[in-house]
């Protein structure tokens, strides 16, 4: 579990093909305080350490990682977002992240705005129901607030230091980004779908009636 404070700009140093997948080698200095078998979040995706040094780790990208994310985008040279996961005793300071992808959006429009830069991104229609105007999003890893949001695209203002400190400043029109949407937005999601389903299947929706009164022993008499 991950919070979407990104604690490091890393940098692909190789990219290797592993059967149908990829095996990163990614330096950054936060390989002197972790292990093999540790968790990262690299651009919003959970991976395992397989193998570090004191400047660099190795993470391997299965095919299905591949398929819903834009890690097999990455080249040596190529910034990435780092967060390792959290502790129990932090603070979260963005939303919980959990570094399991859902899909990935386009980059439609990076503009900036004052002291600001909004990122318009837009994304497949099947999950609009999960974005939500100042609800929160992970994009690329990164804890950021929907701004606003119109038919299938949305909206996001980055202050200056996210901006300086993250891969969203690479990000540029049709660019792939990775999209998680809020946990919480989705068990409410399908806490509604199942309650439709059990409707449509002649079952009850929760309504409080007198046989389920009288089937749970209450019988009105005093």
């Amino acid at each position: 579990m991950f919070n979407g404070i990104i604690e490091e700009l890393g940098k692909v140093i190789s990219v290797k093909d592993i059967g149908g997948g990829k095996e990163l080698t990614i330096s950054c200095r936060l390989a002197s305080a972790m292990e093999v078998d540790n968790s990262l979040c690299v651009n919003g995706v959970c991976q395992t350490v397989v193998r570090l040094d004191k400047h660099s780790v190795t993470v391997q990208v299965v095919e299905e990682t591949l398929r819903k994310t834009a890690l097999g985008e990455l080249k040596p040279g190529s910034e990435v977002n780092l967060e390792r996961s959290l502790s129990l005793d932090q603070r979260i300071d963005g939303h919980l992240v959990q570094g399991h992808v859902d899909t990935t959006g386009e980059m439609l429009d990076v503009r900036k705005e004052g002291t600001n830069w909004l990122c318009t991104i837009g994304y497949d229609p099947e999950w609009r129901d999960l974005i939500v105007g100042r609800g929160s999003i992970a994009i690329d890893g990164i804890s950021l607030t929907v701004a606003r949001e119109t038919g299938n695209q949305f909206t996001v203002a980055i202050i200056p230091y996210t901006w300086d400190h993250t891969v969203i400043k690479n990000r540029k029109k049709g660019d792939r980004v990775n999209l998680e949407f809020d946990i919480l937005g989705k068990y409410v999601l399908r806490f509604m779908q199942n309650r439709e389903d059990g409707v449509r299947s002649g079952g009850s929706a929760g309504t409080v009636t007198e046989q389920l009164l009288r089937e749970s022993g209450f019988t009105g008499e005093s």
